[in-house]
């Protein structure tokens, strides 16, 4: 079996360390899976949110793939941990032997990659899942990760990008050119969200949810790039025809305080539910009459996915790899980034007509197998097969 090295900062129940899981999980039949990631501590994650993360580890090394933990790899810029995680990563790369390595995000991506080249890897593979060359930080910052990925561009034979929107950017940015790109979409457990049984009335009220009214929900991360301020302030316009709509936040993040803060202010704390990070996601899709997913930026956006497999009609932000996913009035609505108006606009529409949205929900579900796990693995083997039939392994 060929030996594949996989290297991430953090295993957490972000996207990128789900859609890692997934692949060292499924591929670990096939090829000697190792998995390398940091101890995970910035992510803060709960009891649940670790329970659940363990236990998509423990179904990884019960099929095959090896797990090892080097502490010093950390998500942070810190200089002296940074290069204990670089000569940790040379030295296991050099006693593991693999043929490929694959990276994932920015901080992963630059020492997991440069340690790969010291050990003199055949085929060196990075996946950014999304990038931050815009959107995240200031320009300075931002201009530095720009530099950075073309000067790793050298030592990178092929780059996966989650969306056709993030390839463009690589080449419009000249990050990558076109013949080193392959676009492989995350894959997401479609079946998990297509096939739940819950009652909703008993759901809503085990939610604290209003048993009349509709309810407009978001699942994620409750940080400025994912756009949730301008959510809830887009439902004060919508709250003006529909006042017993309840929106509902999924998640957490340094935004949470101040969200909460603002819905008191608006007068809505009744009607702004925060249920912080839950487990049951798939029964809490089924409550929700539209999904929304405001970010201002996004690498692909699976939770998309997941609301489009549960049968609901979305309305998102027209950036990034959303685009990938939404299609303008076929299976929901695109609002420009940071555009409250246009995304109340969007869910009055859907809260309007019970016609549309079950159209759009039914369109949404078919959408959503494009997307599955099976396909995301079966592309990834197609990548690792032609590499390590081509040039690149002597």
């Amino acid at each position: 079996m060929n030996k594949v090295v996989h290297i991430i900062t953090r295993l957490d129940m972000g996207g990128s360390a789900q859609n890692t899981l997934l692949t060292c999980r499924e591929l670990s039949r096939k090829y000697e899976m190792v998995l390398v990631h940091g101890l995970s501590i910035e992510s803060q994650m709960t009891d649940r949110e670790k329970e659940t993360v363990d236990r998509g580890i423990r179904e990884a090394v019960e099929r095959g793939a090896k797990v090892i933990a080097i502490p010093s790899l950390v998500r942070r810029i810190s200089p002296v941990q940074d290069l204990k995680a670089l000569f940790s990563l040379w030295r296991l790369l050099i006693r593991e032997k693999p043929f490929i390595v694959h990276t994932h995000t920015s901080k992963a991506g630059i020492l997991g990659r440069l340690a790969a080249k010291l050990a003199r890897v055949p085929i060196i593979i990075h996946t950014p899942h999304g990038h931050v060359f815009y959107g995240h930080f200031g320009l300075l910052v931002s201009r530095f990760f720009l530099l950075t990925e073309r000067l790793m561009a050298r030592i990178t034979d092929r780059m996966v990008a989650l969306t056709q929107a993030e390839r463009n950017d690589h080449i419009a940015l000249s990050v990558f050119s076109p013949e080193k790109i392959d676009t492989i979409h995350s894959g997401v457990d479609v079946d998990r969200f297509m096939n739940v049984r819950v009652n909703i009335a008993e759901k809503k009220r085990g939610l604290g949810l209003n048993s009349k009214g509709l309810v407009v929900g978001t699942v994620g991360w409750l940080l400025p790039i994912k756009g949730p301020m301008h959510l809830l302030k887009a439902m004060s316009r919508v709250w003006e025809s529909h006042p017993e709509t309840n929106l509902v936040f999924v998640g957490k993040g340094d935004l949470e305080i101040g969200l909460k803060e603002e819905a008191r202010r608006m007068g809505v704390s009744d009607k702004a539910i925060f249920l912080g990070w839950r487990d049951d996601i798939p029964e809490i899709m089924q409550v929700l009459d539209v999904f929304v997913l405001p970010s201002l930026n996004e690498g692909m956006g699976r939770v998309l996915v997941e609301a489009m497999a549960a049968g609901k009609p979305v309305v998102a932000s027209g950036v990034g790899g959303i685009l990938d996913l939404v299609k303008e009035g076929q299976n929901g609505f695109l609002a420009g980034p940071g555009d409250e108006k246009g995304l109340a606009i969007a869910i009055k529409k859907l809260l309007e007509d019970k016609e549309m949205r079950e159209v759009m929900g039914k369109r949404g579900r078919e959408m959503a197998q494009d997307f599955s796990v099976e396909k995301m693995i079966e592309k990834i083997d197609i990548l690792y097969e032609s590499l390590l039939h081509s040039d690149l392994v002597e």
